[in-house]
């Protein structure tokens, strides 16, 4: 018998960059698990599939193109959004995205130093989107009195790696700015989560044969559980997060990666 707690039936949910990847793996998990989903993409190139996706499991989608980084595109995202849907009760961050190189170019190295232009760039998209989520639609929750968002983050938030500054640090900062916006909105019945994926590459994206070396790559990087992460396993830690099941939890950071920050 399903227990109840864990179920998102009836409930309404965007995510924010989930049209692809880790964003799609959190969509696609909310839907199967009875939410209607919304998401958005930066281009058309797969949002309107993964809205379809969505549909085809029988809940309502809408597919939209949004920069997560620019007020008045977010702005205008969270009026189209309630409008269509008339309340949201999820809110997924999950835009992100690095660059590798180092700080400035190292004496023997073959890297070139990073921009100011790329360092804000990459800060920007992996902590102002989580703001910028938040700001657009957390008056409609707190009005509410309920509701709950998902940050999305990485192991690189904890683990440092040599050439992704601009990532890590970001990354690290949405963990306080996700601790900063739970104690604000407690009171308001709205909570405020983190999701640190590990490795996670995208099925779709790649072959099945080099998903296959994706696995073993991950056990010479000394992965403990040997693997990469399935799109899965991440969407149902969303969906744990988003349910009923975790209600006395605000302010966590949940680190999904087979054991790497411990590596």
């Amino acid at each position: 018998m399903p227990i109840s707690e864990f179920s998102l039936e009836g409930k309404n949910a965007i995510v924010i960059a989930g049209s692809r990847g880790i964003g799609k793996g959190i969509a696609m998990a909310m839907a199967d698990a009875g939410a209607n989903v919304a998401v958005t993409g930066f281009t058309n190139k797969y949002v309107e599939g993964t809205a379809k996706e969505i549909e085809a499991l029988g809940r309502k989608s809408a597919a939209l193109t949004v920069d997560a980084t620019h007020g008045e595109d977010m702005e205008y995202l969270a009026k189209q959004v309630i409008a269509e849907f008339g309340a949201i009760d999820i809110v997924v961050n999950a835009a992100g995205d690095s660059i590798r190189k180092p700080v400035i170019a190292l004496p023997g190295g073959d890297l070139e130093g990073m921009t100011s232009q790329e360092w804000h760039d990459i800060v920007n998209i992996n902590l102002t989107e989580a703001f910028e989520g938040c700001r657009v639609f957390g008056p409609h929750m707190v009005k509410r009195g309920s509701g709950t968002v998902i940050n999305v983050s990485s192991f690189a938030a904890r683990k440092a790696t040599a050439n992704l500054s601009a990532y890590g640090a970001g990354k690290a900062a949405l963990t306080r700015f996700t601790e900063t916006v739970a104690l604000e909105w407690a009171p308001f019945g709205v909570r405020v989560n983190t999701i640190a994926p590990g490795q996670f590459p995208d099925p779709d994206q790649l072959t099945e044969e080099q998903y296959k070396q994706r696995d073993e790559a991950a056990k010479a990087r000394g992965v403990p559980l040997a693997r990469v992460g399935r799109m899965r396993e991440v969407g149902l830690m969303g969906v744990y997060l988003a349910s009923d099941a975790a209600a006395y939890i605000t302010g966590q950071t949940f680190y999904i990666d087979g054991g790497l920050v411990l590596a």
